[in-house]
């Protein structure tokens, strides 16, 4: 993965409350209430502890599909060479892609996404690349919003939707790359 590794802000550093950005977390369960702190899913250095986890609205995208689908994202840097620009994006004008296999298709056409809005006031930036945030505090969501067309969706917010048989190769090729990137879910991928 593509993670810029940042270090978090303890949640009782004096400036750990001023994080102004719109902070999502995506669910398929409706009506949660309340999100506690849990063990990370995957190892960061930097967290010391079980919290919950939050996403930008610029890369908020990236999970809006079933949570088990296997799906490769990129998007260009600073640091983009123009071949991989030219490999990876060819004439498409869109800012992000995102592949998928095509076996998730009629999955993604029938899923329900619950968006919940977090306050952002507890958070601290994990990994810029990613766009993940973390919070050592139970939060509460101050606002839900219900996603029934995840297609439409995701292709309103200036993303290149791909399928494709297999996500390995791609995977590789992308993680070899000057791109931003995240590999999400392959454990769920074909071999």
């Amino acid at each position: 993965m593509c993670f810029i590794k940042k270090w978090v802000m303890p949640s009782n550093h004096p400036d750990s409350s001023r994080n102004s950005k719109k902070l999502f977390h995506v669910s398929d369960e409706p009506g949660i209430e309340l999100f506690e702190p849990r063990p990370s899913p995957s190892f960061f250095a930097e967290i010391t502890g079980d919290v919950v986890f939050a996403i930008e609205d610029r890369l908020l995208h990236n999970y809006l599909l079933p949570r088990d689908c296997p799906r490769v994202t990129y998007y260009r840097s600073n640091k983009t060479t123009r071949y991989d620009k030219e490999k990876f994006f060819g004439e498409s004008k869109a800012d992000f892609v995102i592949i998928v296999e095509s076996g998730w298709y009629q999955r993604i056409k029938e899923t329900t996404l619950y968006c919940y809005e977090l306050p952002g006031d507890s958070f601290a930036l994990l990994d810029e690349c990613a766009g993940y945030h973390i919070s050592y505090q139970t939060i509460s969501p101050v606002k839900i919003r219900t996603i029934t067309d995840t297609m439409a969706e995701l292709l309103s917010r200036n993303v290149e939707l791909r399928f494709t048989p297999l996500l390995i190769k791609i995977a590789d090729d992308v993680s070899k790359s000057t791109l931003n990137f995240s590999i999400i879910r392959m454990r769920n991928a074909q071999a």
